[in-house]
């Protein structure tokens, strides 16, 4: 019995083994024949002028056919006495009907494929030579010869890349994807360009110019793409002559728009060459967009023109404008400016590619398949974003700071109505307030001596309130008319040594004590009575801050031709509300105060050209620094 569980597992394991050992052979098996089978050798022959691609033309006696393959380079080399190539090959033993033959790349302009004698495929375009052909099979094609005529006006003929046998399913996934990477990445700058055309209505004349041009140029990267891709020519060949046209005219559009994106980064250049480069290019590019459409609506008849600024000399042209846009934006890197490193770097990634495949591409006598200017690009235009995003961060960084200027504009624009109207006002008013009051005081003084006890402390009060009445008008006559009659050389140790008396006195009554720290060369023009009254009313704010203790720390020194004092306390302080009201004509913290006193004080120091600031912080204190032109003798 202690041995059944031993058993039980021992027979589970088998079964296990042997229900699945036999499966994943077999799995193993099938996946190893859905593997495709690559063909690696082939025969060719030239063409001649009687053949046309007509399979009855083979079969003479004259014919030499070359062994070819995957292990010959140089097989694809052009007879420059014939323009057209017969490939043959041996189609492998195949072990079911849903079969297939995939070609990654067959080169030629004009394709005939013969099964045996049965012509299976045919397609023509009359400027692109790359294709990607896949033809279904059944097991009846097994062994049976595959001819493939191929036909160019210049170039080179015959296979490049891989011959793959298989399944028509797995082979079928693979020829779809043959260059669909290059429609989804066109479609993606083509659709980016035209999402961003569509905000164009909403920014005004807010670098309008750029914007546009920017959607121009990435439009007309992702046309390219899109119509160079081999995607296209792959499953809509019909439309070959159409994606030839799109590509051409979407270079020649994207050409100009370039140069004046350019323009507006780098300047116009020296001696305006890049202004120049750029109207040279609109006009270039305006003629051989008429040819174009010329050449189209004659249906080829008219292609001189044609050929010779499209086909012929657009290469050149973009070459040299390419280089030339890199060695401006170069250039303009190396004098540090942000956006041209930004441009520089995006775009010489670009160009170097660009011109780098062109020139192969010349050098190759136009056989080359351009690749890698698609994925440049990504880096350019990334770089192209980058700069327009900066500069509209650049602006709306501009504009928060015009609105904050605007808000302090506005602010002292009321501030400055308000001082003017309470100017107009106590100039009218105080004279002729100033004189019944002093007379009801006088009264009040004579009806003392008469009153009895009682009375006296009415009177008394009375004249409290008189005199507090007869202050705030004097407050007002100062506000009014802040021009001094004395003006004189100030020291400003000696002005509050007398200030100190003041109120060094009445400090201590409030428990506080004042600290001063002011070297004796420290001169400014001013009159030293109202220079008293300013500093006279912050500090006796300061003191009755204090609320009972604490300390009042004032100091001053020069710095740069101004003459700097702080005075600051570690009172009860303020918060931001009560500080950026400070000055206002009656509001104050105190419960009598009136805030006149700080009015004056802003009123004495804008008069002797000075500029006063409050810093304070709720619980810690309040500094208070006003600023002087220091009086150089």
């Amino acid at each position: 019995m202690k041995n059944v569980p031993k058993a039980i597992i021992v027979l589970w394991i088998s079964l296990l083994f042997i229900m699945y050992w036999p499966q994943g052979v077999s799995a193993a098996s099938v996946q190893e024949d859905n593997r495709p089978v690559p063909i690696t050798t082939w025969e060719v022959k030239w063409g001649n002028e009687h053949d046309q691609g007509f399979i009855s033309e083979l079969g003479r006696p004259d014919e030499v056919w070359e062994r070819q393959g995957v292990d010959r380079p140089d097989y694809t080399t052009v007879n420059p006495s014939a323009e057209s190539l017969w490939t043959r090959l041996t189609i492998p033993q195949l072990h079911e009907d849903n079969s297939a033959i995939r070609f990654e790349n067959i080169k030629g302009q004009h394709i005939v494929i013969y099964l045996e004698d049965r012509k299976v495929y045919e397609n023509y375009h009359y400027n692109y030579d790359n294709n990607a052909v896949l033809l279904p099979l059944s097991i009846k094609n097994s062994n049976v010869p595959l001819y493939i005529w191929t036909e160019t006006a210049n170039g080179r003929l015959g296979i490049f890349g891989t011959i793959e046998v298989g399944r028509y399913t797995i082979l079928q996934e693979r020829y779809i994807h043959n260059g669909l990477l290059d429609v989804i990445l066109g479609a993606t700058f083509l659709f980016t360009a035209i999402t961003m055309l569509s905000c164009t209505f909403f920014f005004g004349k807010f670098h309008k110019g750029l914007w546009i041009s920017l959607c121009i140029v990435m439009g007309s990267i992702g046309t390219m793409i899109i119509t160079y891709s081999q995607f296209l020519y792959t499953f809509y060949q019909i439309y070959g002559d159409l994606y030839s046209i799109l590509f051409d005219m979407a270079m020649l559009a994207g050409m100009p728009a370039l140069c004046y994106f350019f323009e507006q980064i780098i300047g116009k250049g020296p001696y305006g060459v890049f202004t120049k480069l750029r109207k040279f290019q609109l006009v270039y590019s305006g003629i051989a967009i008429m040819a174009l459409l010329l050449y189209f609506i004659s249906s080829g008849q008219w292609d001189f023109f044609y050929v010779i600024l499209v086909q012929k000399a657009i290469g050149v042209i973009l070459v040299i404008l390419l280089t030339l846009l890199m060695i401006g934006a170069i250039s303009q890197a190396l004098q540090q400016n942000k956006e041209a490193m930004l441009l520089a770097a995006g775009y010489s990634t670009f160009a170097l590619i660009s011109v780098a495949e062109l020139l192969w591409y010349y050098q190759r006598n136009g056989t080359y398949h351009l690749i890698w200017w698609k994925w440049s690009m990504v880096a350019f235009i990334v770089s192209l974003i980058a700069i327009l995003g900066s500069r509209f961060a650049e602006k709306h960084r501009q504009v928060i700071e015009y609105s904050k200027e605007l808000e302090l504009f506005n602010n002292e624009l009321q501030r400055s109505e308000k001082m003017e109207i309470i100017s107009e006002l106590a100039a009218s008013v105080a004279h002729e307030v100033r004189n019944p009051l002093q007379v009801t005081r006088g009264f009040l003084q004579l009806m003392t001596e008469q009153e009895d006890n009682k009375n006296k402390g009415y009177v008394r009060i009375a004249l409290e309130e008189l005199d507090r009445a007869s202050g705030i008008i004097t407050d007002f006559l100062t506000f009014a008319k802040p021009e001094f009659d004395h003006i004189a050389s100030l020291n400003i140790a000696d002005e509050f040594t007398h200030i100190e008396g003041i109120l060094v006195p009445m400090a201590n009554l409030e428990g506080g004590k004042i600290t001063t720290d002011i070297p004796p060369d420290l001169w400014i023009r001013g009159n030293s009575s109202k220079f008293k009254q300013a500093f006279i009313n912050i500090i006796k704010n300061s003191i009755e801050a204090l609320q009972g203790q604490g300390q009042i720390d004032i100091w001053a020194y020069a710095q740069d031709g101004i003459i700097k004092v702080h005075v600051r306390d570690n009172g009860e302080g303020m918060d931001e509300e009560a500080l950026v009201r400070l000055g206002e004509p009656y509001f104050s913290n105190k419960i009598k105060g009136t805030g006149l006193g700080m009015m004056v004080t802003f009123r004495i120091v804008e008069a002797m050209h000075g500029e006063i600031s409050f810093t304070s912080t709720k619980g810690v204190g309040t500094e208070a620094v006003v600023s002087f032109a220091e009086f150089v003798d």
